[in-house]
């Protein structure tokens, strides 16, 4: 297939939004696969696609097709992109796990992230990290299917804007090393027991789960592991599922698997990446998965706002957005919010970097660096004032007293007051949004000083209510909080040449009788890699069209039961002689 400009790794990283644009790779196509990893993905698709012909929706062979995935080659992302785009989606390429708030915001773009490697051929039935498999034959194919290809998309507008705690961040470190280790050849069984031990420490822990936990449990048991239909009648739709023929096959059993209409009670169900499922969710519709997500969605800050929102930015550590009903954001880790006797935020304050933005964009002159220290600011209506003060036009300010260069006195309904010289008025699109004084004193109805003269300007935030409190920052290009390389990286295992040669010259052999020289090349490496069952499983799919001496054949299938009587190899070898 031709590769569009406009569909290009370049030109669709160019065209993300800074602070993404380094959590994506290139993909090397030639120089990042080798012929075993092809033959791990025929391996995988020829039988998936076998299997789930009846008991996968009916929309996933066509997705398949229509996303430029097919089962005789790992899809290039150029070749996705150039299907996707007639969809209106793109997709690129990542290391393993990104840091869930960015994959998120990528869903929110209508991005796919498709894990750059593929899965070992020790891990050909499960895989510890994510791969090009799962990411792109699990999640692709249902993106032609609008409804669901918009429920998506919307799970992403929620993600990342869902409060995310320290702890989470936490536990997405020790899984995306733990996955890492578990992959590398090179990793030693006391560094992946030691990492193990962390992350059941942190998954264990004794705290409460986040908006951001709570969201990515119904992104698991719906996205991940959805099935859709009735409870006695379904199909499966989860990309968890699609990619697993282990699962894919066991979930079917209601003995073994539980299954359980879909309700926004989902997320009362903790998941472990690591074990079989217990119980799975099946869905009527992609009407029915959007609805259980607006349900959950409106419990969430973002939709709710006021001090309760505050509160749980307080209490999740991390950094958040308070957005304000005249449109300011403020951005920073939440330390303090003050209320009235009937519970509405009369004040609020940060500690650390605090970032000030209006609709998404950083105001000139209030990043990071002039709010190091931290920001607060009072937040309600004003004495004799009948509208939020943003609302206001200069000469009404005037009217009132509020003028540039003048000292300004600001009573609060709360009993809040602010008395300093006016410096300036920050105004967009008709509207005051913050007003800087100097020399000023900021004191509460108990008389507590909330900002002295001697701290220095003070930048007051115009607001009646706060409308909106979300995780992450406002402008995120700007004030980034996630770093785009984590210390673990996939770590690529040792390629050894002569047996990468052998798979080619097997995928090679031509229609037809095959040439006693090449037959007898083959088994002379059948010899060298006793142990290599996937080479003999090779052999066989292509006795399919090439005519193979009958001794051959009947080598590589004896040779592929023996190595079955290894418990280690027992499941992948019944299901590449069921085949």
């Amino acid at each position: 297939m031709t590769t569009d400009a406009a569909t290009s790794q370049e030109a669709i990283i160019a065209s993300l939004p800074s602070h993404l644009r380094p959590f994506v790779q290139r993909q090397d196509y030639a120089q990042q696969y080798t012929p075993r990893d092809q033959a791990v993905w025929r391996f995988l698709l020829r039988r998936l696609t076998r299997q789930l012909a009846d008991s996968a929706h009916p929309v996933y062979l066509e997705g398949l097709e229509r996303t430029g995935i097919a089962p005789d080659h790992i899809p290039s992302i150029d070749e996705m992109n150039a299907c996707l785009a007639r969809l209106g989606w793109r997709a690129v390429v990542v290391d393993g796990f990104i840091p869930p708030a960015i994959f998120m915001e990528f869903q929110a773009l209508k991005v796919l992230v498709i894990a750059l490697d593929m899965r070992s051929v020790e891990h050909t039935l499960y895989t510890p990290a994510p791969d090009i498999v799962h990411e792109s034959a699990g999640h692709a194919p249902f993106i032609v299917d609008v409804d669901y290809a918009e429920f998506l998309q919307r799970f992403g507008e929620v993600g990342m804007r869902a409060i995310t705690t320290r702890h989470d961040f936490d536990l997405y470190e020790a899984i995306r090393r733990l996955s890492i280790l578990k992959e590398s050849p090179h990793s030693t069984a006391a560094q992946i027991d030691e990492a193990t031990a962390e992350l059941e420490r942190l998954a264990n822990a004794d705290v409460a789960p986040s908006e951001a936990a709570l969201l990515a449990r119904l992104h698991w048991w719906t996205v991940e592991y959805g099935l859709v239909g009735e409870l006695d009648d379904y199909r499966i739709f989860g990309a968890g599922l699609l990619s697993s023929l282990g699962e894919s096959r066991h979930c079917l059993d209601d003995a073994r698997v539980k299954k359980l209409p879909l309700t926004v009670d989902a997320v009362a169900y903790p998941y472990d990446i690591t074990a079989e499922q217990p119980q799975l969710f099946v869905t009527r519709s992609c009407k029915h998965l959007s609805q259980v997500l607006e349900e959950f969605a409106a419990s969430m800050a973002f939709r709710r706002g006021g001090a309760e929102s505050l509160r749980k930015a307080i209490a999740a550590e991390s950094v958040c957005t308070a957005e304000l009903d005249s449109g300011v954001q403020v951005s920073g880790q939440f330390v303090e919010a003050l209320t009235d006797a009937v519970g509405n935020a009369i004040y609020y304050r940060t500690d650390g970097p605090t970032q000030l933005a209006f609709r998404g964009r950083e105001l000139y002159g209030h990043g990071t660096g002039s709010h190091a220290d931290g920001f607060g600011s009072p937040v309600g209506m004003l004495k004799d004032f009948s509208r939020c003060l943003s609302d206001y036009t200069v000469d009404e300010l005037k009217a009132h007293a509020i003028a540039e260069g003048e000292v300004v006195t600001l009573e609060y309904l709360s009993g809040i007051t602010v008395r300093g010289r006016l410096q300036g008025v920050v105004r967009q699109e008709h509207r005051n949004l913050l007003l800087s004084f100097e020399e000023c004193t900021v004191t509460a109805l108990d008389g507590r000083v909330l900002f002295d003269p001697a701290w220095g300007t003070f930048d007051l935030a115009v607001g009646a209510a706060v409308t909106s409190v979300f995780g992450g920052t406002a402008d995120r290009d700007r004030y980034r909080l996630y770093k785009p390389l984590p210390a673990t990286q996939t770590q690529r295992p040792d390629v050894d040449e002569a047996l990468m040669d052998l798979y080619r010259k097997i995928d090679a052999l031509p229609p037809g009788a095959v040439d006693p020289a090449a037959a007898a090349a083959i088994e002379a490496g059948l010899d060298l890699y006793p142990g290599e069952w996937l080479l003999r499983v090779e052999l066989l799919r292509r006795s399919e069209d090439c005519q193979l001496p009958a001794p051959l054949a009947e080598r590589a299938r004896a040779e592929l039961g023996e190595l079955g009587e290894d418990p280690a190899l027992a499941e992948v070898v019944e299901v590449a002689l069921a085949a």
